[in-house]
């Protein structure tokens, strides 16, 4: 089993959901977050003041799957979510160990 975990620009996040769903992946845990990658922020201009913003909105969305699906979830998750612009973000895929469904006791590939 995988753990993938993508960090995407919010306005992405409709389009990874579709493409992900084609794929067959049933669930996934949406965060609101903020970060930074190698831009360091941007430069922004609000009524003739220019500012720095130094954390920039993203979108965080954890998902666990069967190995033969996280391959194709990465692969979906590029593909929707690319702009070809700085801050598309990145994919990082984990192995996992264990997973139980607190409701019936079901573990690893049955809980999913």
């Amino acid at each position: 089993m995988k753990y993938v975990i993508a960090i995407i620009k919010p306005h992405r996040l409709d389009p990874v959901r579709d493409a992900l769903a084609e794929i067959g992946v049933n669930g996934m845990t949406v965060t609101e977050v903020q970060g930074y990658g190698r831009q360091r922020g941007q430069k922004e201009i609000y009524r003739g003041a220019e500012y720095e913003v130094h954390f920039l909105p993203k979108v965080k969305l954890e998902i666990a799957t069967e190995d033969p699906v996280a391959e194709q979830a990465v692969e979906a998750i590029q593909q929707a979510a690319h702009t070809g612009q700085i801050g598309d973000g990145k994919v990082f895929v984990l192995d996992l160990n264990q997973v139980v469904r607190i409701r019936t006791g079901e573990t690893d590939a049955s809980a999913l």
